[in-house]
């Protein structure tokens, strides 16, 4: 995996901006994912077997949006799981978790302290983690209440609530080669997702960018300018496992639901000799 050129955000103090570039992540390792057991009338050589949280009553826009586009004739299985399957340790049955759009903070809370160490110890075991905006500030180091598995936290904190809209995302050339994209520049939803940036946390990797915001959403008085050339969709590894995060949507209908595919493929795949 090659190290990816990236834009620093322009609105990055330049002690920043240097440390963004010592952290880009370079050198993932391919990991294999594999899991206990299949699930009924799963055939566990061919499907990658996905769980989708949602602690909804079956409602949510996400889940019903990932069930959609990850059907077996496209390699997956996709169930949907619930906060206390978690807890009492469904994931064993799976090759990779979706954290889809929400709110982070509620998935913390529902998780529990409990689960959000099943999901640690899943992903540290060789499981595959996707967050999708909610989902990746779960994954960040940077709140009390999340995971922990990204080297990442947010950009402009304060005006996480900057608004919503349709942006154009600029791939990295590992990007386009990871979610199989032709075009270098893409339109998706944004829904408030975090604006990633480099942490430094000294016990986690660096991670690689896939893509940066080209265009942003910048309502609700958060300041024009800084979430231009921020991190939109950021992989790395946390011990065994994958790790892929999307600030934006490409999962909703009418977007690049091709990236999103890809994205939890590469995340929940076995190795490729």
């Amino acid at each position: 995996m090659k190290r990816s050129t990236t834009t620093i955000p322009k609105a990055l103090p330049g002690s920043i901006a240097t440390l963004c570039q010592l952290l880009l992540f370079c050198g993932l390792v391919a990991t294999g994912i594999t899991r206990a057991e299949s699930l009924p009338g799963t055939d566990r050589d061919t499907l990658i077997r996905v769980a989708i949280y949602d602690h909804s009553d079956g409602s949510a826009n996400g889940p019903k949006n990932l069930k959609r586009i990850l059907v077996r004739d496209a390699g997956f299985d996709a169930v949907r799981v619930t906060p206390e399957e978690i807890q009492k340790g469904i994931l064993e049955k799976f090759d990779v978790l979706i954290m889809p759009g929400g709110s982070g903070s509620k998935q913390a809370e529902k998780l529990g302290e409990e689960g959000r160490e099943v999901v640690k110890s899943f992903v540290r075991s060789g499981g595959g983690y996707v967050g999708i905006c909610a989902g990746s500030y779960l994954a960040s180091s940077q709140y009390d209440w999340s995971l922990g598995i990204v080297n990442a936290r947010v950009w402009d904190r304060s005006h996480w609530a900057r608004g919503t809209g349709t942006v154009s995302l600029g791939l990295t050339p590992s990007g386009r080669k990871v979610l199989k994209s032709k075009a270098s520049e893409l339109d998706v939803y944004y829904g408030q997702g975090p604006l990633l940036v480099p942490h430094d946390n000294p016990e986690l990797p660096g991670y690689e960018v896939l893509a940066t915001y080209v265009t942003e959403v910048a309502k609700k008085g958060a300041p024009e300018g800084a979430m231009v050339g921020t991190h939109a969709i950021v992989r790395t590894k946390f011990h065994d496992g994958r790790v892929l995060c999307y600030s934006p949507h490409p999962e909703s209908s009418g977007g690049p639901n091709s990236i999103m595919v890809e994205g939890i493929r590469w995340a929940g795949s076995k190795p490729q000799n």
